[in-house]
């Protein structure tokens, strides 16, 4: 199935390649103004999809600004900004979702997603309210934010467990804030200290900016933010790139001594094509400073067809395909030349997307497979089945741990498709059916992975253990809000 679906992407990106085409309209953001009645008329505009086809100003020279990129996967999909000011420019989201499993486990707990929480019930994923700060060249990002994401995410980070300040805590309710300065040099270099996004796996942290809700392995098993220094320089107006030096792989504080270093190479030599590589290289294996990890990931994303005023106004395809190891401090790498464990990860995910009725409507379907032997980016189940270690007693949080040992199987792949309603471009409806398997058992069952009635605190008995399945498939309702 892997090789198959390699062979696939390969040839439809080769397609793709050669058959993408370039038509421009839909002008890049206008500029910022503080008055009240520009403030009003842009918000009026985007709340009525009062669109601006016009000639795209590229007088400012910024970097891709002579681009309209909102049909990207992980990108903005709004022209302009409406809550904008000459020094300020806030921006609020609203993520709420509905999604129901074939299994309809007693605890509706969802396994393997930062993006659902829980099953068969109205689930507020993220309230997010914030915005970015510019006077003289000091920049700044603060975005706080609230509902599940708030604690899906951060149980995945076990580095606040190393000495006191209870960082899972202190950081929970930020997505993004750092603080930096802009230099007028090149096309631009920023200099930035703080709490910001990753985007390795292609996707973006923000829902309302993907073409899919609940993202393949390839993006909900890699970070989504960095904590640390960002050095971004753009040498040309289609370039740039990025070098990192932070505490380490998606964690709030070091696992080790050596702090994580990665950087980024982003290039759109036209509207329709993007490249992105970002590695990273660092020591994330948890009291283990003599174990390395390298990873890799490398997207491309080709817009095939582009008219805006036609039944079928655009086409495009997202790629991406990932590539990491572990090795040293007794773990094997790919096991070639060690009689260590093997402990890597090679995954990719390819999806096609459709948008209908001058954008009002979109269909996307793609899926993607995972192959991470020694399990360190899988994402562990809770409740009874959680490995994580509690403070507070020093074993496991559950009595029936999930195994993440050096050397464990671990292969995943999955499929889904979608459909969406975007009135404008401040609001999506979405509908997604995704299925997902793995080779060892890893999703919620009927019985749930809590306790034998679902609740917490009720006692778990002799012979019980955690309802873990290969496979699930289920539907997913979505509202989707940006400012």
């Amino acid at each position: 199935m892997k090789h198959g679906l390699l062979a696939f992407i390969c040839i439809f990106s080769f397609v793709a390649s050669i058959s993408a085409q370039d038509v421009y309209v839909n002008t890049q953001p206008l500029s910022n103004t503080a008055g009240a009645k520009a403030f009003g008329q842009r918000f009026a505009d985007g709340f009525l999809d009062r669109r601006h086809h016009h000639q795209r100003d590229t007088s400012s020279g910024e970097p891709f600004a002579q681009y309209d990129l909102t049909w990207l996967n992980g990108n903005d999909r709004r022209h302009e900004a409406l809550l904008a000011t000459k020094y300020f420019t806030g921006s609020a989201m609203l993520d709420v979702n509905y999604t129901a499993s074939d299994h309809h486990p007693i605890d509706n707990t969802v396994v393997g997603s930062t993006a659902l929480a829980r099953n068969n019930e109205i689930e507020l994923s993220l309230a997010a309210f914030g915005g970015e700060f510019n006077y003289h060249n000091v920049r700044a990002k603060l975005m706080l934010q609230f509902g599940t994401r708030t604690t899906l995410v951060p149980r995945n980070d076990a580095s606040w467990n190393r000495g006191q300040g209870d960082l899972k805590t202190a950081y929970r309710y930020l997505s993004e804030a750092y603080a930096g300065y802009h230099f007028n040099a090149m096309k631009g270099i920023n200099l930035d200290a703080g709490l910001f996004m990753s985007y390795i796996g292609m996707n973006s942290y923000y829902n309302a900016e993907n073409w899919v809700y609940q993202p393949s392995f390839t993006s909900d098993n890699t970070p989504w933010f960095f904590n640390g220094l960002r050095l971004q320089m753009f040498p040309t107006t289609r370039i740039k790139v990025e070098v990192w030096v932070i505490n380490g792989w998606q964690s709030y504080g070091k696992f080790n001594s050596m702090p994580g270093l990665g950087c980024q190479f982003l290039w759109s030599p036209k509207e329709y094509i993007r490249v992105v590589t970002n590695d990273y290289f660092g020591t994330d294996a948890a009291n283990n400073p003599k174990a390395f990890r390298f990873h890799s990931d490398n997207s491309f994303q080709v817009r095939l067809f582009n008219k805006p005023e036609g039944k079928v106004s655009k086409e495009a395809i997202s790629l991406a395909a990932d590539l990491g190891f572990q090795k040293g401090g007794g773990l094997g790498g790919f096991g070639m030349l060690s009689s260590s464990p093997q402990s890597n990860f090679l995954s990719v995910m390819v999806y096609h997307r459709l948008w209908f009725g001058r954008d009002h409507f979109a269909w996307t379907v793609g899926g993607g497979a995972m192959h991470n032997p020694g399990r360190y980016l899988v994402l562990a189940p809770g409740g009874d089945a959680d490995p994580n270690i509690n403070p507070q007693t020093g074993q496991t949080v559950g009595t029936h741990p999930y195994s993440l040992n050096p050397g464990d199987p671990f292969d995943g792949w999955d499929i889904s498709t979608n459909v969406d309603w975007m009135p404008n471009e401040l609001i999506t409806f979405r509908l997604e059916v995704v299925h997902r398997e793995a080779s060892v058992p890893y999703f919620a069952g009927h019985g749930g992975v809590t306790s034998p009635d679902g609740y917490n605190g009720t006692p778990i008995p002799a012979g019980w253990a955690p309802d873990l399945v290969r496979q699930e498939t289920r539907f997913i309702g979505a509202l989707l809000v940006r400012f």
